[in-house]
């Protein structure tokens, strides 16, 4: 049987690192929830959810159940919170444990576990801002791209926690392939971005009765998007031929081959939604294949080198 090498992080605490990235996605669906049910003032003042009660009343003249909906989306963020202390405690307590055994303390890991606990709160300060601000598309938008960054930082400390060291590093792949990788990721990036636009331009502006979205024309920008995608499924299809030419890991094979199955059935979910008129359910599955896309294309990163030490 094959020992657990000590320099990687124990397997509770990889698991309080990847509970931490389910739950920063799974922040991003519920609040798309809210926005798509137009329930984005269901709780119209903050820290508040209406004047003088944290929780929904009886009095409110918002919709029975677009007030419980934003609440709900609130009280997720102490779950978050919590979670996001837990990856801070695993942190240093991983720290502590590499400093009695002798191993380095990997800094790294503590700065990357941070960034959680630091974004919940900034996403709290947005929260209210955006309610403050009757759901501007600009503070909503800036919502939604911290959610991305925090997921982000998630998937870099699952993989990082996974590793024994920080340096040095090896590439398993040439270096034209390593730069179509990063040309992926950034490409990728631009596509996540250009899907807030459209979204902030069309129909589901976040309230029933507020109407708080961009001024550019739904059909254009939704168009731009599109295209922007089959610029990025054509550099998937390229990176994953180079790929299977070059003598690259398997794992990394295989996260290629899931990050071009999802990105095939987002592009699906996104052409039937356009031309069905955004049904609510197809725009809220929609917003996850955009997370798991974000989510499986930085994977892949990982997955092009290997950190060597003795």
């Amino acid at each position: 049987m094959t020992s657990i090498d000590p320099r990687i992080s124990p397997p509770l605490i990889r698991r309080i690192y990847k509970a931490n990235l389910v739950a920063q996605a799974a922040i991003v669906v519920t609040g798309a929830i809210v926005r798509i049910t137009g329930s984005g003032l269901g709780c119209p003042t903050w820290p508040q959810c209406v004047e003088g009660s944290y929780t929904p009343t009886s009095r409110q003249v918002e919709g029975e159940w677009h007030k419980y909906i934003e609440f709900g989306n609130r009280l997720l963020t102490f779950a978050l919170a919590a979670l996001a202390i837990a990856a801070v405690v695993a942190a240093i307590v991983d720290a502590r444990r590499r400093s009695r055994d002798g191993l380095p303390r990997r800094r790294s890991l503590t700065v990357l576990a941070m960034i959680p606990l630091a974004g919940t709160v900034i996403q709290a300060v947005l929260g209210g801002i955006t309610v403050l601000t009757q759901l501007n598309p600009i503070t909503v938008s800036a919502h939604f791209l911290v959610s991305m960054a925090l997921i982000a930082a998630c998937v870099f400390l699952v993989a990082r926690s996974g590793e024994p060291v920080d340096s040095p590093t090896i590439w398993l792949v040439p270096s034209p392939v390593r730069l179509l990788g990063w040309l992926l990721i950034a490409v990728t990036s631009l596509v996540v971005l250009l899907g807030v636009i459209v979204t902030g331009s069309g129909p589901h502006s976040g309230d029933a009765d507020v109407e708080a979205r961009f001024s550019f024309d739904p059909r254009t920008v939704a168009w731009l998007h599109a295209d922007t995608v089959l610029l990025m499924l054509g550099l998937l299809i390229g990176f994953a031929i180079a790929v299977r030419v070059t003598t690259s890991p398997k794992t990394l094979n295989r996260r290629v081959t899931v990050l071009l199955i999802i990105v095939l059935m987002q592009g699906f979910v996104g052409y039937l939604q356009y031309f069905t008129g955004l049904p609510e359910v197809l725009v809220s599955i929609h917003v996850l294949g955009a997370v798991l896309v974000w989510t499986a294309a930085l994977f892949v990163l990982p997955a092009m080198r290997e950190k060597v030490g003795n």
